[in-house]
């Protein structure tokens, strides 16, 4: 059981590594085993030391993943940083709030670039190598909002449903090259892009009140989750979307 968890000799990306959700990920990836290769647009020394106090190697690459014409680029950077990459955990991501008649062009354009562009183009270039071994596994992160339309976020849960449609139709052609693509949705965690609606003390409470956990999740929830679904214990497995919500989706 403990080599079916186990990430032994394994390579994983983290995009948004520097903190929150991301750097939880990375941590608990390293604590399996992988050494982690970082994406992010800020420095990243806090994921780098927890990393490295655990023995495995932390490589950071410092670039904004929402220039599109960056990324065949970051893709190679990375593989030559290790000299291959077998798990990639598509995290990075961004949120703006507005009513949807007020919402801007600019706005829209900058997280689906960020949150599903992105996604799609990474998945795509590591793909590449991956299905040239044989072998890979790619964890998008989706959202409550991949089966919900919230409040004020219409370019966020459009970006989030799109990111379920494509770890379904990337896990369809991949799954007999030997590459699983599954996709981790959280729900409400206590991270930055969170801060604003948890400072809202009505909001907070209605939200917690609808958490049969009665509690907002935190990093290190989806430390088990995103380590299952980048080791073999989840080979069979492909195509899902993992709900990790504290009972949210069933309340």
């Amino acid at each position: 059981m403990q080599r079916l968890f186990s990430l032994e000799g394994k390579t994983a990306v983290v995009t948004g590594s520097a903190r929150g959700l991301g750097q939880g990920m990375a941590v608990g990836l390293a604590e399996a085993g992988a050494d982690i290769i970082g994406i992010s647009f800020s420095e990243q020394q806090e994921t780098k030391k927890l990393v490295e106090n655990l023995g495995r190697r932390f490589f950071d690459i410092e670039k904004d993943l929402s220039i599109q014409s960056d990324i065949q680029g970051i893709v190679e950077e990375a593989i030559n940083k290790t000299g291959s990459v077998d798990i990639l955990v598509n995290n990075a991501g961004t949120i703006k709030r507005a009513e949807a008649e007020h919402f801007s062009d600019e706005d829209w354009d900058s997280v689906i670039d960020l949150n599903l562009n992105s996604v799609f183009r990474l998945s795509k270039g590591f793909g590449q190598h991956m299905i040239a071994r044989g072998s890979g596994k790619i964890i998008n992160i989706a959202s409550m909002l991949s089966f919900q339309g919230g409040l004020r976020v219409p370019s966020y849960t459009a970006s989030k449903h799109a990111v379920a449609g494509i770890t379904k139709s990337l896990a369809n052609e991949w799954a007999a090259k030997g590459v699983q693509v599954n996709a981790i949705a959280p729900g409400y965690f206590a991270t930055d892009n969170t801060a604003q609606i948890r400072s809202d003390e009505s909001r907070n409470a209605f939200i917690t009140s609808r958490i049969p956990k009665a509690e907002w999740g935190t990093p290190a929830d989806l430390q088990g989750p995103v380590v299952f679904l980048a080791s073999d214990a989840s080979n069979y497995m492909t195509g899902h979307i993992m709900a990790v919500d504290g009972g949210w989706l069933s309340s």
